[in-house]
């Protein structure tokens, strides 16, 4: 799809997870934007039920196809491809399923309308998880002729804390079926989510507890057998930039900052301190205080980015956007992802 050099060159299914709050969502739309801005096809993709992209995207609730729901940035000399979204859902997956290893095109509906999909896919997870990362697999290998269909699949995937079971599906339909077109579907099906086809993304913010989470979803899936996952990229998400020196950091978060140069400071600005004989705080003093919070803040965040940084993946950072997520707030996170190597 691209000429130029990326970090996941040859992957064509991208997983993205994380704790929930983190903006998995945007993210992961964001990089399928990234992804089609040179012209390519890409297919988002989720299956948490959330609706989530709708919503995002500013579009009705997705159907049970696939449908366009925006159009990529593009880059100087080349238009912006396409990004198609899907709604992945157990009960469609099991139809498609159904029409394609045993030629019953109506079963599924039936079953469906009975509450069996339901009381199968709770008393066997593992059969629900293979079919939605079935559907994803599908995608990635689906060709027209001889060319792929979608130049990239990017899947909206459960969340960290659930992630491994999610991808692990051989382990997971083990159970249900040791032969058979079930066996044989979760086979083709690990075959891809366990080859250099497929990158696993983890998506975080710079805070304690989804740092922590993301560090043991990277030890996690590094740990499973056989074969192992290809890790991809820590996105860090809202990170807030930082226009103090590391001088006025330390400083700052000392609380050694001199209050009298900042009433200096913002009286040649033209600002008046406000100070008054009631011995209540100056703006400067208020200025100080708010200074201090936010070095602080800094340095703990620095201290999290460097704890990431140890799991030995590429990390990259997308900016706060402050006003609102919107498709323009998308295409600011795509550059940025395009910019570091992501796409």
């Amino acid at each position: 799809m691209s000429a130029r050099d990326t970090d996941w060159e040859g992957v064509r299914l991208h997983v993205v997870t994380g704790k929930g709050g983190t903006g998995k969502t945007t993210v992961a739309a964001a990089l399928a934007l990234a992804l089609a801005a040179e012209g390519g096809k890409v297919l988002l993709m989720e299956v948490e039920g959330r609706q989530g992209i709708a919503q995002l995207f500013d579009c009705p609730p997705l159907p049970e196809g696939e449908r366009k729901v925006a159009v990529a940035p593009g880059t100087p000399g080349r238009a912006g491809g396409d990004v198609y979204a899907l709604a992945a859902d157990p009960e469609a997956a099991l139809v498609e399923y159904l029409e394609t290893f045993y030629n019953l095109p109506h079963a599924g509906r039936a079953l469906n309308r009975l509450g069996v999909v339901d009381f199968v896919t709770t008393i066997a997870p593992g059969l629900r998880d293979v079919l939605l990362t079935g559907k994803a697999a599908e995608a990635t290998r689906r060709r027209k002729g001889k060319r792929y269909v979608y130049d990239a699949v990017v899947m909206d995937a459960p969340p960290t804390g659930r992630i491994a079971r999610f991808l692990n599906v051989a382990s997971e339909v083990s159970g249900l079926a040791k032969v058979g077109p079930i066996r044989g579907h979760a086979d083709t099906v690990q075959g891809v989510i366990h080859s250099p086809l497929t990158a696993i993304h983890f998506v975080t913010v710079l805070e304690e507890m989804p740092v922590q989470e993301t560090l043991d979803g990277v030890t996690e899936l590094r740990g499973l057998t056989p074969g192992g996952l290809q890790l991809g990229a820590i996105m860090i998400n809202m990170v807030r930039p930082v226009d103090l020196t590391d001088d006025q950091l330390a400083a700052a978060s000392a609380g050694t900052l001199d209050v009298h140069d900042l009433a200096l400071g913002l009286k040649a600005a033209g600002i008046e301190d406000g100070a008054g004989p009631s011995g209540n705080l100056g703006l400067a003093d208020s200025l100080a205080a708010e200074l201090t919070e936010h070095a602080r803040a800094a340095l703990a965040q620095r201290g999290q980015r460097e704890l990431l940084a140890d799991a030995g993946q590429p990390c990259y950072e997308l900016p706060l956007i402050t006003d609102g997520m919107d498709l323009a707030g998308l295409y600011r996170l795509a550059s940025a992802l395009r910019e570091q190597g992501a796409a």
